[in-house]
């Protein structure tokens, strides 16, 4: 995790935390005046409009006061969804057995994006089966993991 990222996750999880959701993750995308902070909450009995936007006005108010991030952005609070984003060792544990796409932030084998099963996870790293092999990514080196929905019943 960055070092941004991780002073924003210390001071947002608090405030996620005592509203009574899980603060999946942060992605802070910086693009001069059209930056967004976009924050993932989850709960177990689901994630509706009206949560995302108390969840946004407390936030707020908290970013407002501490000011962690120089310049424009734009607030926004969503749940994670079906292709939810991974972040942490535990969140691909948790989704193991799924399939995943992964993005590289630096090439492996001359390519940067992989989809695979997610085979779980083994001190740092995620396990990947893809093609009969299963490919081992130290958590550092993932730009981007998502899970790929599955519409079977």
């Amino acid at each position: 995790m960055a070092l941004k990222d991780a002073a924003l996750h210390a001071l947002i999880e608090p405030v996620v935390t005592a509203m009574g959701f899980e603060l999946w993750g942060i992605d802070y995308l910086s693009q001069g005046k059209h930056s967004r902070l976009v924050i993932y909450i989850d709960h177990a009995e689901g994630v509706t409009v009206e949560h995302c936007a108390d969840v946004s006005r407390q936030v707020s108010a908290v970013l407002d006061v501490e000011d962690p991030i120089a310049g424009e952005y734009r607030l926004e609070v969503s749940s994670p969804g079906m292709d939810r984003p991974l972040f942490t060792l535990d969140q691909f544990s948790r989704f193991r057995g799924h399939l995943v796409t992964l993005k590289l932030r630096v090439p492996f084998e001359g390519r940067r994006k992989f989809q695979g099963l997610l085979a779980g996870t083994e001190g740092d790293d995620v396990l990947l089966q893809l093609d009969g092999e299963e490919y081992c990514f130290p958590i550092d080196t993932i730009d981007q993991a998502r899970v790929v929905p599955s519409f079977e019943s």
